[in-house]
């Protein structure tokens, strides 16, 4: 306990925390609000005098934007598909890692690099690694085509080259690859904490069940999720509210366009239609903003309360 007449160190010591949190934080929030509130707002414009009107305008536009639905419906899309199966992967792979002594702490490392690798560059290698790119010569217009790995590795099983993110490759297509690059990107971070809260297990209970002779799946159901549903319930929460904030994984696999050539935008999310509107359209911008805000506030509501009574502590 600080005596009182000591406090005014501690203020002083957490003083220059405080103002970076007021001026990166605190005040962007407050300024968000105030310029989702004011109708058409446009920055370059205020600061040539114009004013604007308070009201609810700005988010009409963005719900009544059938552009925002779209972006909306891929922001959701990926991360109702991504969440759960990287949180039952990430959970089996822990469960693997955990039972395997040697080379443990090896086996650990390289799960984790890509965790700690530039999210742009790994997309990029992901990009080669499904491109499909076809090139005509001669005088017979023979068409080349240049098939990535994983096409490579489905020619081994007879599968014929499929287009998935090139120019008239389909939607089908594009989502299959990011659901694939995001739980591979998803995964080191979560066998970390799943890997952590494993190696807490009290040993007892396992060596009861051994006693028993309970089976290894009835152990995996009945000893290692309940107790091990605290930290699932933080990766899936967590997780949910990075899926809504998927952004640079499609710009590291098809760049800027957020689309094959052809289709630009077709997978653009909330945040890239965020930052879209940053240029030309502040208010609107700052409404999507809550408006994201508002729908991951509510799934993290919804996760707690449904984790509260699932979670064994």
């Amino acid at each position: 306990m600080v005596e009182s007449k000591h406090k005014w160190r501690a203020w002083l010591y957490l003083s220059p925390a405080i103002v970076l949190l007021l001026i990166f934080t605190v005040w962007p929030i407050f300024n968000t609000i105030r310029m989702s509130l004011l109708e058409g707002y446009n920055s370059m414009a205020a600061v040539g005098g114009a004013t604007y009107e308070f009201g609810l305008n700005n988010f009409k536009q963005v719900i009544g934007y059938d552009y925002f639905v779209d972006c909306l419906t891929n922001t959701m899309l990926l991360t109702v598909l991504t969440v759960p199966l990287s949180t039952i992967l990430a959970l089996l792979i822990a469960v693997c890692l955990n039972a395997i002594k040697p080379l443990q702490r090896t086996l650990q490392t390289i799960f984790f690099l890509p965790y700690v690798t530039n999210s742009i560059a790994i997309g990029m290698v992901f990009a080669a690694m499904f491109n499909m790119v076809g090139s005509a010569f001669g005088n017979e217009n023979e068409i080349i085509v240049t098939a990535g790995i994983i096409n490579n590795v489905l020619g081994v099983f007879g599968i014929e080259p499929i287009n998935w993110i090139n120019a008239g490759s389909s939607y089908a297509a594009n989502i299959t690859v990011m659901v694939v690059y995001i739980v591979w990107n998803a995964l080191p971070f979560k066998i970390l904490i799943l890997l952590g809260g494993l190696q807490s297990i009290n040993k007892q209970y396992y060596d009861a069940a051994k006693v028993d002779g309970t089976s290894r799946r009835r152990v995996f159901t009945k000893i290692t999720v309940p107790l091990l549903s605290p930290m699932l319930a933080y990766v899936v929460i967590t997780g949910f509210i990075g899926g809504f904030k998927e952004y640079s994984s499609i710009v590291g696999i098809f760049g800027e366009d957020m689309g094959p050539a052809g289709a630009p935008r077709r997978l653009n999310t909330m945040v890239g239609f965020i930052y879209d509107s940053l240029s030309t359209h502040q208010g609107r911008a700052s409404a999507a903003a809550l408006i994201l805000f508002g729908i991951i506030f509510v799934v993290t509501l919804i996760n707690l309360y449904v984790s509260k009574k699932k979670t064994h502590y």
